[in-house]
């Protein structure tokens, strides 16, 4: 029976790690379709996959780009890229599924090295004042 168990999470672990170190390949899962909003303009709105939505509401971990929000560093809200700045969604170099909206208590100080943050995955569909991806109660790993 302990001999089962363990090669079963044996198996399963490289897996679990390989989505956390890939989770911007799971965010890529994304289509979008126009609808018209509550003025009758007509909007760009996500379809999430069906696979992506079960990660919503869930602790995930990813490591990218700090691009500021405010001209200064030091800061609670952010946008993390997979992608280098010059390489990021806001240059046109790259699709809104590249980037996520940080939420954190924490002050996180600019750099242009990678970080590594984890948090809780909402997946935004109808708030136009937010990003599709929200990462909450985000902390630096």
């Amino acid at each position: 029976m302990k001999k089962s168990l363990f090669i079963i999470l044996l198996l399963l672990s490289p897996h679990v790690f390989a989505q956390e170190q890939n989770f911007w390949q799971v965010l890529a899962q994304v289509g979008f379709e126009n609808k018209k909003d509550k003025n009758g303009y007509e909007v760009e709105v996500p379809v999430f996959s069906k696979h992506l939505k079960t990660f919503n509401g869930k602790k995930i971990r990813l490591q990218g780009y700090i691009i500021p929000l405010e001209e200064m560093g030091g800061q609670g809200k952010f946008m993390l890229s997979a992608w280098p700045f010059n390489l990021c969604f806001f240059c046109g170099a790259a699709g809104p599924e590249t980037v996520v909206e940080v939420e954190t208590t924490q002050k996180i100080k600019f750099t242009t090295k990678q970080i590594v943050m984890e948090g809780i995955l909402i997946l935004n569909d109808s708030n136009p004042d937010h990003h599709m991806y929200i990462l909450k109660s985000a902390t630096l790993i």
